[in-house]
């Protein structure tokens, strides 16, 4: 049985590679199971559209295993037809928050055969083994196929107990120099030696979030927040300094410092490793707000940490509660304070779009971020399946065509979707000219001119979506 895995672009046009975490844990457990497969790691090499097709001529496979976010479902839905058109004999295997989340449009819409519900390490595997016995699949919980035009679901599959025991990810099956190369573009500018030395990656300690914000969705949704020991991570990192001479990690995780234990736990664990690595992950916005915290945050440069991640998303009290944030503007401001007394790197995101929204609370969220010394990550709201604010969209006749409304997904720096009382220009000039007025006040030195010319490829977008 001849199987591919596929590492599809999301962004082609970025200079960034970010490498493929989910696939990693995927292709790691196929092989320790004993399976051979080849890797068309598309993001890696950036292949053209023509390229793919060449290959998919000239190497036919049984079995096609592919996936990424719900944002890429035109992606997937392309490269199955595409694979299917070619092969029409293949089964195609997609998993990640696209299948997970939106699998009943997936199977029907698409020329997917199989879709992974929820994590995938073990499903694959099963799979694969039931199709190599010729078994029939009705036994594998996690997962749904058509049968007899019929989609068939196979019920809730418990998620992996302990994370810890997953084998590290084996990044020999994947090009690797190509992602360390990469990732001098990824690692900030704060980090204590010349970014063209930085070799970095990611590493994941755990799965899941303790939060439930109305307009998140991932994978492991209504499943247990888990977690990985101090010592598994650390090892991890040990092995790929190594192997890889690492000398920085991104801590790749929805959430990575959930507890002041925890903070403590990892950061002393990475101190007696004496490894010096330096490191950035995520934390929520009211974990440090207390003077005594002080202390833990200046523990977290000691182990190495350069910055540290944690959405404001919102000033506006009655937006941070539709969203079901559970923080206040204080805390947060609060948290932003003392990490910049420690001498630490702060980052921060916004979602602006909220049915809430109005000139007023954009310029208030701004104004915080202004006070509080930090550029932040605007974005605007992307409803996303299964997300509350998804129901709400198609509730109230926002999304009135499911498929229509995934195949004009993309990143959520442009406007695809408008579920305030503005206007779509009201709504983008506002947003643009906060971002100017932060770019001066807090002198980043941005090119305004790219803001604008940014901010019109906004414009052009909404438009081009409204033709289709």
């Amino acid at each position: 049985m001849r199987v591919l895995l596929i590492n599809v672009s999301l962004r082609p046009e970025s200079i960034e590679k970010l490498f493929p975490i989910g696939l990693g844990y995927v292709a790691t457990a196929m092989k320790k199971a004993g399976y051979q497969f080849d890797l068309l790691d598309i993001d890696a090499h950036r292949f053209t559209d023509q390229e793919v097709e060449d290959y998919f001529s000239t190497n036919i496979y049984d079995v096609y295993c592919l996936g990424c976010i719900v944002t890429g479902y035109k992606i997937i839905k392309s490269m199955v037809a595409l694979i299917r058109r070619i092969n029409p004999q293949a089964t195609i295997i997609v998993g990640n928050s696209v299948a997970t989340s939106v699998h009943k449009i997936l199977l029907t819409k698409t020329e997917v055969d199989i879709a992974v519900l929820g994590e995938g390490d073990e499903v694959v595997v099963e799979v694969l083994d039931h199709m190599l016995h010729s078994k029939p699949l009705n036994d594998i919980k996690g997962i749904a196929f058509t049968q007899n035009n019929q989609i068939v679901e196979t019920g809730y599959r418990c998620p992996i107990k302990n994370i810890s025991d997953l084998p590290f990810i084996d990044h020999s099956i994947f090009d690797v120099g190509i992602y360390l190369e990469a990732s001098k573009v990824s690692v900030s500018d704060a980090v204590p030696f010349p970014r063209e030395q930085a070799r970095a990656m990611p590493v994941n300690t755990a799965r899941g979030c303790v939060a439930k914000c109305g307009f998140c969705y991932h994978v492991f949704n209504n499943v247990p927040f888990r977690f990985r020991t101090e010592q598994s991570i650390v090892e991890e990192i040990k092995q790929l300094h190594d192997k890889y001479a690492l000398n920085f990690v991104f801590f790749w995780d929805e959430l990575t410092l959930f507890s002041k234990k925890r903070v403590k736990d990892i950061c002393r664990e990475l101190i007696d490793s004496k490894l010096n690595i330096y490191w950035t992950g995520t934390c929520r916005g009211d974990l440090l707000n207390k003077e005594e915290d002080l202390e833990l945050i200046k523990l977290m440069k000691d182990a190495g940490c350069i910055g540290i991640s944690y959405s404001l998303e919102s000033a506006d009290a009655d937006i941070l509660k539709a969203m079901n944030k559970h923080m206040d503007v204080d805390q947060f401001s609060r948290q932003t304070e003392l990490f910049h007394k420690g001498d630490m790197n702060v980052w921060t995101s916004l979602v602006l779009g909220y049915p809430q929204e109005t000139p007023e609370t954009i310029k208030k969220t701004f104004d915080c971020c202004i006070k509080n010394g930090i550029y932040p990550s605007s974005g605007y709201l992307l409803p996303q399946p299964g997300s509350e604010v998804y129901e709400y969209a198609l509730k109230n006749k926002y999304i009135t065509d499911e498929e229509d409304y995934l195949m004009r997904l993309g990143d959520r720096q442009d406007l695809r979707i408008n579920l305030t009382s503005m206007s779509d220009d009201e709504f983008l000039d506002a947003v643009l000219d906060n971002l100017k007025r932060c770019n001066r006040e807090l002198n980043i030195g941005l090119d305004e001119e790219h803001l604008i010319k940014t901010q019109h490829r906004y414009r052009s977008t909404r438009d081009q979506s409204d033709e289709v």
